[in-house]
């Protein structure tokens, strides 16, 4: 954790000894009393914390509160709801790069009992994009849903931005070859671990995407998400 994020109403309460940031910051960081760490609200303003105190079941803290961070980065990640581990590992590292959002939409290649995961009947989903937050030193979390049909997930994108979806098969152009963009935002799709259907296809032409492709190489899903990502921020100028 390169920063300890707290919800709003935690601030103003003791912090248990069983919670792992209580336990990150007696054992990882070996703070003592009048230690400080730094700290932030979710979605709100990064700040400084203060150990005031260890008891014999929590934590007593003082917080100061400083800047909020910037806007997260413009672009909307579209996926098709992939096996656990890789979505863990997509809301991580997607969150970390600051997206705006990450929508997992239910696929036509995809297994739908994907969606029945302890991951998302849990709050272990909001856990991964928390870590990916910390990772970044930011307070910003992006919307994240999952389960939704690709139609519907299309139709909450915001308008005007720029539609790409990557696509092994059929993609004419290679993403990294594109200009600079002067898109507001910009939204890229993947489809299930299996690929896109020729439906879904139709779905995403019909909706004015256009299909790029991120080389010969077959990528993982996770892979393919961070790389995608990393292009668009660098031709926005987010870097």
């Amino acid at each position: 954790m390169n920063i300890i994020l707290f919800q709003p109403e935690e601030v103003e309460h003791p912090l248990a000894l069983r919670d792992e940031r209580a336990q990150h910051l007696l054992r990882v960081l070996r703070l003592s009393p009048g230690g400080v760490f730094d700290a932030g609200i979710v979605n709100g303003p990064l700040g400084k914390g203060t150990l005031a105190g260890v008891g014999s079941e929590a934590l007593e803290l003082s917080f100061t509160w400083g800047k909020v961070p910037s806007p997260l980065c413009p672009i909307h990640l579209l996926v098709g709801l992939p096996r656990p581990q890789t979505a863990r590992d997509i809301l991580r590292d997607a969150t970390s790069l600051g997206v705006a959002s990450i929508d997992f939409f239910l696929s036509d290649r995809g297994e739908t009992s994907y969606g029945a995961s302890s991951l998302w009947k849990t709050d272990e989903w909001k856990n991964c994009v928390i870590r990916g937050a910390a990772q970044a030193f930011c307070t910003r979390l992006p919307l994240v849903t999952h389960g939704r049909p690709l139609p519907e997930t299309i139709s909450a994108i915001p308008k005007n931005s720029l539609l790409l979806a990557l696509d092994n098969y059929e993609a004419p152009a290679s993403l990294a070859g594109l200009n600079a963009f002067d898109h507001s935002s910009v939204a890229v799709a993947l489809g299930s671990e299996r690929g896109w259907s020729p439906n879904e296809r139709m779905v995403l032409r019909s909706a004015g995407f256009s299909l790029v492709h991120l080389g010969s190489r077959v990528l993982r899903t996770e892979t393919a998400c961070i790389a995608a990502v990393t292009l668009i921020k660098a031709k926005l100028g987010w870097f």
